[in-house]
């Protein structure tokens, strides 16, 4: 087994993590007006991201010019990576592939603690993807407390590219944001992404 296995109902289950669905997380987050570049890249891209329609694509093309443009705002303070292995416990069925990782740290030769957020891609089903995400989350939180750099948050996204749905873990309990952000609202999306990084959001 591993992250891709996990459902909410065995996150809840096997993790012992409690799921709160009905808080407003972000709404009040300010906007980030994003660079012509990404605009630019942004109405170029997702037509095509979204008519191929793989998850691939939607990563390559939608998802990494978004997580470029956070480090870009954020002057390359933090690392990101794409399709690395988090193996933190194999007992406790909490290892595999990550999509998306985004670390405070600088270093980009190789993953260091903190992780901060946790960005999941799927193709169409944002709630098929979030007991994966939840459970990469909970495995960041432990690959912290191993490195002795304890975060008050973890914060998790679950994303088509087109459509975006964010989470907060806080102290065993994971709280999924009711609204979903289309790209369209995409100074929304940066704007939420930076203040997850710099803990405020």
């Amino acid at each position: 087994m591993s992250y891709s296995d996990f459902t909410l109902k065995k996150v809840k289950e096997q993790l012992k993590i409690k799921v709160v669905e009905d808080r407003d997380l972000f709404s009040k987050t300010n906007e980030i007006e994003i660079s012509d570049y990404l605009s630019t890249t942004l109405k170029y891209n997702v037509p095509l991201a979204l008519a191929v329609g793989t998850e691939k694509f939607r990563s390559e093309l939608i998802i990494a010019n978004i997580l470029l443009e956070v480090r870009r705002i954020l002057k390359d303070k933090i690392s990101l990576f794409s399709g690395i292995n988090l193996e933190v416990d194999k007992q406790q069925d909490l290892n595999g592939f990550c999509d998306f990782l985004i670390s405070k740290s600088p270093e980009q030769y190789y993953l260091n603690a903190p992780i901060i957020t946790i960005v999941e891609a799927k193709n169409e089903n944002i709630s098929g993807g979030l007991g994966q995400c939840i459970a990469e989350m909970f495995a960041a939180y432990l690959f912290n407390e191993k490195e002795g750099l304890i975060l008050p948050n973890i914060y998790g996204v679950v994303t088509t590219g087109n459509t975006w749905k964010f989470l907060k873990y806080e102290l065993n309990t994971v709280y999924i944001d009711v609204p979903e952000y289309h790209v369209t609202n995409i100074n929304k999306i940066v704007g939420i992404l930076v203040n997850m990084v710099n803990q405020e959001a």
